[in-house]
């Protein structure tokens, strides 16, 4: 069995070398983060017709992970082209999170109701 895991500095990585070799260079970053915003709006599209009352039209499939995959690519573009750090950022946001919220959810009724 291999190994598939990947880092997010490789993810990062092959997203630049993927723009270099083939895309000619990044789109600049309002273009992106329009993109972004078109990504994530197919992405609650599938996810309303899975998982919400709406149902998917002919020939519509539900392609999750490729909306997901989708939304992550032009994100990883953002954060090379402005030099983000995602290695770094997901650091931060998890010591964030669990210093502000190490209590707040395994004390709140409303998920431990269920």
């Amino acid at each position: 069995m291999t190994n598939d895991t990947i880092t997010l500095a490789e993810v990062q990585q092959q997203a630049d070398e993927w723009i270099r070799t083939y895309g000619v260079r990044y789109f600049n970053e309002l273009t992106n983060m329009a993109i972004l915003t078109e990504e994530v709006g197919e992405l609650a599209r599938v996810m309303a017709r899975t998982y919400g009352e709406q149902s998917f039209k002919a020939g519509e499939e539900p392609n999750l992970a490729e909306e997901m995959a989708d939304v992550l690519w032009v994100l990883v573009c953002m954060a090379n082209q402005t030099g983000v750090d995602l290695t770094e950022a997901w650091r931060r946001t998890i010591e964030k999170k669990t210093k502000r919220d190490s209590t707040r959810h395994l004390n709140n009724d409303k998920l431990n109701s269920k």
